[in-house]
């Protein structure tokens, strides 16, 4: 190494070029980033027509043009300084942005790294002005009404930024993302996107008098109309008020049935207060809404928009504006989780069933997604339905009553299972197919599927999956959230060697982890010991309690100490419910398996198992008819 030693420079201020270079770096990461910031201009200044014109995806040239109010003379001659804005002019402004933009640094910055020129004329002008970013010379020009920004040879100024770069089309696809955002949450706007001279998309603003009417069709638009058949509308207002007398917090958009879930999480937009945002609050609230309805790491789709107060929401977090920080956190986090959560409730077995398109293929789930305009209700379907008794109130005894009778389905009967009877009241052959969603059943395939018939075709059941999760929503509702899960004391105490943020959440969260069967204390300044763990794995060796313990510690750490509780009592009450619904090659009644679908309408999140499994798919008679040529 080098005895020498550092070279020592005074302090001087940094020109102004490189000061705007340094900012460039962080609100430029890409084209993309260049349209996001110009489109966030376009917006607030009232555009309804917004055209993107790109070449080389972007790093050529970006211009965007619009039909808003227009700059004047005057204030275009300040609008590529940097920190010049007529968006706010206090803190108290600052406090409660409603505009998309409001730093002023954005257009500043993108001239210290492009060739930029501006054009703008306001309503009433005789002529538009044009300004050139490098000279800052003024002088007249031709357009209509509105602003037109064109950016030339984006990083010219930094070319190392620009070896960072991926090829055109990738670059130009992030650009087309950009303009996506923007587009699905103002419908009412027009957007254009041209490339090397060729329109690559539009969306046309949707007009209508009921403002969910026009975001439903600016969604078909932009995600296609499958989206929409394959999600629920979601509407949920807290109960608490702002100052203004409005709900405090708002949450509406539509989210996707769990069947739709993609591999990627690359169809999540969520937007607070219209700004699109990647927010690990409002991501973590929506992946707790679809827990135990989605299979694997499948990830949601969803288009969620949170209006509150922008006084309890911070938008000057990150260079980029797409990241928050809420006041009150917890508060939006329940009212997203639970406002996607009851909009999932409803099961689709619980809507009488679409005919199916012609793009469905056989065994895929046809347009059963009806188009809520308000919070869903519970089916009013008259129930023939398995009779559950309830043996001294116990979760074990309800277990048992779910099983359908074995004294009717002629196999040997289970241990302690109680008899069940259906509703006489309404018997089900008197009943016509289409009376019922999920149809008549007409008989059991390989002991294993139900097969049904209703008014648009053919109906499969998964009979375990079904009455899994018709166990699991009886268990649910039953366990009072304040219930405490047993407890077995370990003969000898697991300890692990503990972080201080692992010590600190056990000593501050000893009662929720009682409520959760586990007792974790200190046996010495940095070592934890777990002395008791639930009942229901009191067989885990000590490398299991300390795994366990350290999982919970870590979620009462990031989590709400409730939601922990929730999900961990939710997954052992989904054990006890797979362990309790009806197995495979179990010989059911046409009885019985009527009244297992009557519950499946009438129960909710029944379209999935506990584990996110579909428990019925329907074949429309027109997929049948294709299979067999009828009409060919």
């Amino acid at each position: 190494m080098s005895s020498l030693s550092p070279i020592r420079r005074p302090i001087c201020e940094l020109p102004d070029e490189l000061v705007s270079q340094i900012a460039a770096g962080e609100v430029v990461e890409r084209p993309a980033s260049v349209v996001r910031e110009l489109l966030d201009n376009a917006l607030d200044a009232g555009a309804a027509q917004v055209t993107v014109r790109l070449m080389a995806g972007g790093v050529r040239l970006i211009a965007v043009e619009d039909d808003g109010h227009g700059m004047p003379r005057e204030d275009l001659a300040l609008s590529l300084k940097r920190h010049a804005t007529s968006k706010i002019a206090s803190l108290q402004d600052l406090e409660s942005v409603g505009t998309m933009g409001f730093r002023g640094e954005a257009l500043a910055a993108i001239n210290s790294i492009a060739d930029v020129s501006v054009q703008s004329r306001t309503p009433g002008a005789d002529h538009a002005w044009q300004l050139d970013g490098r000279t800052g010379e003024l002088q007249p020009a031709a357009r209509a009404r509105g602003t037109s920004v064109e950016v030339r040879e984006l990083f010219y100024a930094t070319p190392a930024r620009r070896k960072f770069l991926k090829t055109d089309a990738t670059e130009l696809a992030h650009c087309i993302d950009a303009v996506r955002r923007h587009a699905l949450v103002r419908p009412d706007v027009s957007f254009s996107v041209w490339h090397e001279g060729k329109l690559v998309e539009q969306w046309r603003a949707c007009t209508g008098d009921v403002p969910q009417t026009a975001h439903d069709k600016r969604l078909a638009d932009v995600l296609g109309s499958d989206f929409i058949a394959q999600s629920v509308a979601v509407l949920h207002e807290s109960t608490a008020r702002g100052s203004n007398g409005l709900p405090a917090v708002r949450v509406w958009g539509r989210a996707g049935a769990p069947d739709a879930a993609r591999t990627r999480a690359d169809w999540q937009f969520a937007y607070v207060n219209g700004r699109y945002v990647r927010d690990k609050v409002l991501s973590h609230a929506v992946r707790s809404a679809y827990e135990d309805v989605l299979h694997g790491q499948r990830q949601p789709v969803y288009a969620l928009y949170v209006e509150l107060d922008p006084r309890r929401v911070d938008v000057n977090v990150h260079p980029t504006k797409i990241e928050v920080r809420f006041r009150d956190s917890r508060e939006v986090h329940h009212a997203v989780r639970y406002g996607v959560e009851d909009a999932l409730a409803t099961p689709r077995s619980s809507t009488p069933v679409q005919a199916a398109s012609d793009a469905q293929t056989v065994f895929s789930p046809p347009a059963l997604f009806s188009e809520q305009k308000s919070p869903p209700q519970q089916s009013s379907w008259a129930q023939s339905a398995i009779n559950y008794v309830a043996n001294n109130g116990s979760m074990a005894s309800d277990v048992q009553a779910m099983w359908p009778s074995p004294e009717r389905s002629g196999s040997a009967p289970a241990p302690g299972a109680v008899p069940v009877s259906t509703n006489p009241a309404r018997p089900v052959a008197e009943s016509a197919p289409g009376d019922w969603p999920l149809g008549r059943a007409v008989a059991q395939l390989h002991g294993v599927y139900i097969l049904a018939e209703n008014a648009q075709g053919l109906v499969i059941v998964d009979m375990h999956a079904a009455h899994e999760r018709i166990v699991y929503e009886r268990l649910k509702s039953q366990i009072d959230t304040t219930a405490r899960i047993a407890s077995q004391p370990l003969l000898i105490a697991a300890t692990f060697a503990a972080a201080p943020q692992e010590v600190v959440t056990a000593e501050a969260n000893a009662d929720v982890l009682a409520t959760l069967g586990l007792e974790i204390t200190p046996f010495s300044p940095k070592t934890l010991a777990v002395r008791a763990v639930p009942a229901s794995l009191a067989g885990s060796n000590g490398g299991d309690a300390v795994e366990l313990a350290r999982s919970v510690l870590a979620e009462l750490a990031q989590h709400d100490a409730s939601t922990v509780v929730e999900r961990a009592q939710n997954a052992l009450l989904s054990a006890m419910a797979c362990h309790g619904a009806v197995r495979a090659n179990r010989k059911l009644t046409l009885e019985e398996m009527n009244a297992l679908l009557r519950q499946m309408e009438s129960t909710e999140r029944s379209d999935q198992c506990n584990h996110g499994r579909p428990t019925w798919r329907a074949i429309s008679m027109k997929e049948l008819d294709a299979l067999f040529m009828r009409g060919r």
